[in-house]
């Protein structure tokens, strides 16, 4: 561990010698700071003695294997908290979700994770491949580091989009069921320079929703950018993110302002999934996420279906004609505005 403390590598050797964290360790940093690590790519921190107000902050990365950018961040501010050149104030747990998938520079290897969670990984036929077991694992992490301590419950599940958007960074707010949006949330949203926010209006099987329902933690899917491999990101326009995220976890009270009106926020209008093997989008695979269309307009099509825009300005996010049978296709959206805001 004293070689994983100097180097601070620990996605490196995570990734490249999972082995070495098979069994779980638990050692002290210099600054009092405990580590605690549960399986390769899942490594917490807890602050010694603990701070007030506390928040107990997950960051997530990777569960989409080929999003390389979030995982480089992440990856970044565990060496700097191992190394000691950042001092926490709040207990994080950090989880690099699918190392595999890493590996071979795609999404996923039989099947895409964000699509598992909230138990769905053992449903059907049950826990039969990596994914399955990941999805399960970093489940119980978040469930044990929750529940390990009192605060207010962060979790921000870090990613980036396949094709390119006319709006750079989003956020998908889960379904909140009888809770209201956070305004402070907005804010350090903002801060993160993500200033369009698309609400849920269903339960899903994604990570942030898992949290969010099950923990009643501040969850978000967070998109910063598009895809791209490793050392190809112009880290630049990451920036912000990096910035206000170590702020979060380094200072008592990081509280950023954010003025609605600079926010574009959307609800979701439609889920369009594909049930036929013959599942074919009506636009180009270039076109960017929140293109939008006249009321009408196909937007795409199987045997015995066609899906339309059912309003003016109904724009499309997370269009992708491959994925498995009875998967999300295409997510349609439309503006709106929020009228109930908790702080």
């Amino acid at each position: 561990m004293q070689e994983l403390i100097e180097s601070g590598q620990f996605l490196t050797l995570s990734r490249r010698d999972p082995s070495l964290f098979e069994r779980s360790h638990q050692f002290t940093l210099a600054n009092g700071t405990l580590v605690s690590i549960t399986a390769p790519g899942i490594i917490s921190f807890s602050v010694q003695p603990v701070s007030k107000p506390n928040k107990r902050i997950v960051l997530s990365c990777g569960v989409h294997g080929n999003e390389t950018a979030p995982i480089e961040i992440c990856d970044d501010l565990v060496k700097g908290i191992l190394t000691g050149s950042i001092t926490l104030t709040h207990d994080v747990l950090f989880l690099f979700g699918n190392l595999p998938a890493m590996d071979i520079a795609e999404r996923f290897v039989e099947e895409n994770m964000n699509r598992l969670f909230s138990g769905a990984h053992s449903k059907g036929e049950g826990l039969v491949n990596a994914e399955r077991v990941r999805a399960k694992q970093l489940e119980d992490a978040v469930a044990s580091f929750f529940e390990a301590g009192e605060g207010t419950r962060y979790h921000y599940d870090l990613h980036t989009a396949i094709r390119a958007s006319k709006n750079e960074k989003f956020a998908v707010y889960p379904y909140l069921h009888d809770r209201v949006h956070s305004k402070g949330q907005l804010a350090f949203l903002a801060a993160c320079g993500v200033k369009t926010i698309l609400l849920s209006e269903s339960s899903t099987t994604t990570f942030s929703y898992f949290s969010s329902y099950q923990y009643n933690a501040h969850a978000f899917t967070v998109e910063l950018g598009k895809v791209r491999p490793f050392g190809q990101n112009d880290m630049r326009r990451f920036e912000d993110a990096k910035q206000a995220i170590t702020k979060l976890i380094t200072q008592t009270e990081y509280a950023p302002t954010v003025d609605m009106d600079d926010l574009d926020i959307y609800r979701v209008n439609q889920v369009i999934n594909r049930n036929k093997e013959q599942f074919t989008l009506h636009f180009d695979d270039d076109t960017p996420n929140f293109t939008d269309y006249p009321k009408g307009t196909v937007l795409a099509s199987e045997p015995g279906k066609e899906y339309v825009a059912e309003q003016d300005g109904e724009a499309i996010v997370f269009p992708n004609a491959k994925v498995a049978i009875g998967q999300r296709a295409l997510l349609t959206v439309v503006p709106t505005t929020l009228d109930k805001l908790d702080v």
